[in-house]
């Protein structure tokens, strides 16, 4: 690597999609950059893990939104390792914006970062060769060039945008996704290189073209940025000032007009898994051609990707279909339609349902809970909290709740008063009462909760105390 003396590399992490295609194991409160999908560790995890010896790197930086900030900083937690920061977005802006946040965080740190771009929801199976790539990207980046990775295309791919090289590094033309028959062109030309949505370059320099190209995001985002304020593990942008900011991605915004856009080729294995059957692709086989995860009994069937996650789940005389088992969503399509699963997504919101949000378990920074039950006028839950983690000081107007102690030890806050539960013992809150659980052990606590009242939304929750400092919601 030959990069300039004072150059460090500064791993920007960005963790902003939704993954619709992946519904109903991706949902907008838990995308699939925060899913195990393929190998060892979700995808997020695996972003951050192939940095692991990359020589002159500092922590990486996320900007994730602000739903999921908890789930990030806990998956990242896992791996113990400290992140430079974790900006939040409070909407999503698409990448421009983002990396323009971590642009200007980064000139704070270091004027001569070189900042490297990654998507968190990506799969790279030869980690060295993506290193290598790096260090010639850096080269260049130090030149004074804006660096993307063009992926060896390994098939004429139909949803990839494309990218024509010029001489020696430079970049010809970004090019949309094409049809299937100008797909195979470009493949079979070999000018052409899949757009990884990957990028190297020096802070300053985006931050000039962004003066070039696009003064208005630039102008937004350094209101939003400037404006805002640490938050415990996370630095939270001014909301108003990114909400006012348009929505643009990296490629449109500058890489498309840039005169200093140049591209180094990558083959390590390289997938962004934008449907099920590129996982379905990507994964290891058996003698049938299936992609069989959990539970599954698979009979006189073929060349299927078939995942249960609550449940055993029998197939018999299928062929090229994808099933998909959650506890509360099944999914089952052809697995040449598989970038359809958006058209559900969107009749679910059409709908005002819930299933595209959040799983039936639903994860908040002291653990998680799951419904189990529910009726007319209750439901039941079932809560993990984690050692040393707290619920919120807060109170319901309409419902009462119930809450017996299956594992662990409880600290209860009712009222004025303050008092332990072991396991099977429970205690009684009534509608209106200040209530607080607390896990005061070193073993996670579980507590079946019922819930009984007019109405049981979540968003009857009024906080007095909050160590994690959400809202009233």
């Amino acid at each position: 690597m030959t990069q300039g003396a004072n150059a460090r590399i500064y791993p920007v992490i960005l963790s902003g999609g939704s993954g619709t295609r992946l519904w109903p194991l991706s949902r907008e409160h838990f995308p699939k950059q925060l899913l195990r999908l393929s190998g060892d560790g979700t995808l997020l995890q695996q972003t951050v893990n192939r940095l692991r010896g990359l020589p002159g790197a500092a922590e990486p930086l996320f900007v994730c939104n602000e739903e999921h900030r908890f789930l990030v900083a806990e998956q990242v937690r896992q791996l113990a390792r400290a992140p430079l920061d974790i900006i939040l977005e409070p909407v999503g802006r698409n990448t421009c914006p983002a990396a323009t946040l971590a642009a200007l965080a980064l000139a704070r740190v270091d004027e001569n970062a070189l900042m490297l771009l990654m998507p968190a929801d990506h799969l790279l199976r030869d980690v060295a060769a993506f290193q290598r790539a790096i260090g010639t990207a850096a080269s260049l980046a130090d030149e004074g060039y804006l660096v993307t990775f063009g992926i060896v295309p390994t098939a004429p791919e139909t949803g990839y945008g494309y990218i024509r090289k010029g001489e020696g590094h430079r970049v010809d033309a970004f090019v949309e996704k094409p049809d299937a028959a100008t797909a195979t062109r470009y493949v079979e030309s070999g000018e052409y290189f899949w757009n990884s949505g990957m990028f190297l370059m020096k802070v300053g320099h985006w931050l000039d073209e962004m003066e070039r190209r696009c003064p208005d995001i630039l102008a937004a985002c350094r209101t939003a940025y400037g404006d805002g304020a640490k938050d415990g593990d996370f630095y939270r942008v001014a909301r108003e000032a990114f909400l006012a900011c348009r929505t643009d991605s990296i490629d449109y915004a500058v890489m498309e007009k840039t005169d200093r856009a140049a591209m180094v080729p990558l083959d390590a294995g390289w997938s962004d898994i934008g449907a099920w059957s590129s996982l379905w692709q990507i994964s290891e086989h058996d003698a049938s051609g299936n992609v069989l995860q959990g539970d599954v009994l698979a009979h006189g069937t073929r060349d299927s990707l078939i995942v249960a996650q609550h449940r055993l789940v029998a197939a018999v005389g299928l062929d090229d279909v994808i099933v998909i088992e959650t506890p509360d969503a099944v999914l089952v399509a052809r697995k040449d339609r598989a970038q359809d699963v958006k058209e559900i997504v969107n009749a679910l919101k059409a709908g005002n349902r819930s299933e595209h949000l959040m799983h039936r378990r639903v994860y908040r920074p002291w653990g998680w809970y799951e419904g189990l039950d529910n009726g007319q006028r209750f439901q039941v839950k079932r809560l993990m909290l984690n050692p040393g983690a707290a619920i919120s000081l807060q109170m319901h107007h309409h419902r009462a709740e119930h809450w017996v102690v299956v594992k662990g030890t409880a600290r209860v806050t009712r009222n004025d008063d303050v008092f332990l539960l072991t396991e099977n013992e429970s205690t009684y809150i009534p509608i209106g009462a200040r209530h607080r659980l607390e896990n005061p052990g070193t073993i996670g606590l579980e507590i079946v909760e019922v819930q009984s009242g007019s109405y049981l939304g979540e968003d009857d929750i009024l906080r007095f105390e909050d160590r994690y400092n959400r809202h009233s919601r």
